[in-house]
């Protein structure tokens, strides 16, 4: 399979902190990773990095064929990241905001009134985003992310603020993404959970990487799981 991902002793500063200090990971296409560990081990870091939003400051980082070091916004419109905030407008309705982040990524924003179906949302379609509750936000938050059709979808700690339904939802998105096309990693402090939904775990410690695979993986319907067990990064 296709690498998505090839990171080689990645190092990427903040504030002149090493928040990744020699990471090395590969992703094959149609894979779903979970990065687990501990607060400030690098996992959002490792998010932004892959999604062109932090700079790369030593070793070799290429998304989608595109080298880091050179070209950050290259990958971008084929890239889906769901962070902490919804990176929507307020004064837009739900299916505005979907038009238009469709659009921004180069889709048919016509498109969206499947992606409001699937979350769930197609009774707060008219609705602007100011007047949804934290629930209904994050659901948007997932639709905004699909409605861009990303080939890499890039989720971190997303399972917040989501009830149950919304919970099963998204779920249900991980799964069905590799026979949509769709690569995930996704960090999480929710283990159990997510352990379900990944093939791979790699476990972040002080910005460096080790890979394990996930033992009883797919319970949803995943198929592929790597068994391997290695140790990577410096």
């Amino acid at each position: 399979m296709p690498l998505v991902v090839r990171l080689r002793s990645v190092v990427c500063l903040l504030d002149r902190f090493p928040a990744l200090a020699g990471v090395d990971m590969d992703v094959e296409a149609g894979e779903v990773v979970l990065l687990s560990g501990a607060n400030g081990s690098g996992k959002t870091t490792l998010l932004r990095l892959l999604a062109g939003l932090h700079r790369l400051h030593g070793g070799t980082a290429e998304v989608l064929g595109h080298d880091l070091s050179v070209d950050r916004r290259g990958a971008r419109r084929a890239i889906g990241l769901l962070g902490h905030e919804t990176g929507c407008y307020d004064d837009l309705t739900v299916r505005q905001n979907l038009r238009f982040a469709a659009r921004a990524a180069g889709r048919d924003g016509g498109a969206s009134d499947a992606v409001l179906e699937r979350v769930g949302l197609v009774g707060q379609a008219d609705v602007v985003h100011g007047r949804l509750s934290a629930g209904q936000r994050r659901r948007l938050a997932l639709a905004v992310t699909l409605a861009r059709d990303p080939q890499l979808l890039l989720l971190d700690e997303p399972h917040a603020g989501l009830d149950a339904a919304g919970r099963a939802v998204l779920d249900a998105v991980v799964a069905s993404s590799p026979a949509e096309g769709r690569t995930v990693i996704l960090a999480s402090h929710e283990l159990d959970r997510t352990r379900a939904l990944a093939n791979r775990e790699v476990v972040l410690a002080g910005g460096v990487t080790k890979d394990f695979g996930v033992a009883e993986p797919g319970l949803l319907g995943l198929s592929d799981a790597k068994t391997r067990t290695e140790s990577v990064g410096a």
